[in-house]
C-alpha cells in the first residue's frame, strides 16, 4: 500500500467546510491515515498555507499545525482532536501555539497542505519547534509522504 491521508469532510482539492476555519470552531478537521509502511517508527503531521498572504503574490508558507512521533498505527485524528495519541509531540505554529489553527487566509482562496510523513524513527523530544527544526530532525528519515490538499476562502 501507498502512504495516504484523506478527510471524510472534504475531497483532495476541495473546500474546507467554514466549521474548521476562523470562520467557524477553528477545530481540526477529522483525518484518516492509510497505508503506512510496516518499517514505520513514528509519523509526521505538518498542516500549512503555501499561498500567504495574498495567493497571487505569495510571501511565506504559514503553518497551522505540526504534530510528530504520531504512533505509526495511528489511523487517523478525530475532528476537533484534543488528547493526542500516547507519545505524541507538538510544534508550534506560526499562531505562535501548539493545537490547530484553521484557515483564516485574508485575501483570496488559499491551499492547505495537509502532509503526513512516515518516519523510520521516533525523534527526540524537540521541546517545541518550529517547522523548519522539525524538517532538520526528520532529514534522512522519511520513507513516504502523502499529501491532501484543502482550500478556503473567507466568506466575510
Amino acid at each position: 500500500m501507498t502512504l495516504a491521508i484523506s478527510s471524510p469532510v472534504f475531497a483532495n482539492g476541495q473546500s474546507i467546510p467554514a466549521r474548521y476555519t476562523c470562520e467557524g470552531e477553528d477545530v481540526s478537521p477529522p483525518l484518516e491515515f492509510s497505508g503506512v509502511p510496516s518499517n514505520a517508527a513514528s509519523l509526521v503531521l505538518i498542516v500549512d498555507d503555501p499561498d500567504a498572504p495574498d495567493p497571487a503574490a505569495p510571501k511565506m508558507t504559514w503553518v497551522h499545525w505540526l504534530l510528530y512521533n504520531l504512533p505509526a498505527d495511528t489511523s487517523g485524528l478525530a475532528e476537533g482532536v484534543t488528547t493526542l495519541p500516547q507519545g505524541t509531540l507538538s510544534g508550534i505554529s506560526d499562531f505562535k501555539r501548539t493545537r490547530y489553527g484553521g484557515p483564516c487566509p485574508p485575501i483570496g482562496e488559499h491551499r492547505y497542505m495537509f502532509k503526513l510523513y512516515a518516519l523510520d524513527t521516533l525523534l527526540p523530544d524537540l521541546g517545541r519547534p518550529d517547522k523548519e527544526a522539525l524538517l532538520r530532525a526528520m532529514d534522512g528519515h522519511i520513507i513516504e509522504q502523502a499529501l491532501l490538499i484543502g482550500l478556503y476562502q473567507k466568506r466575510k
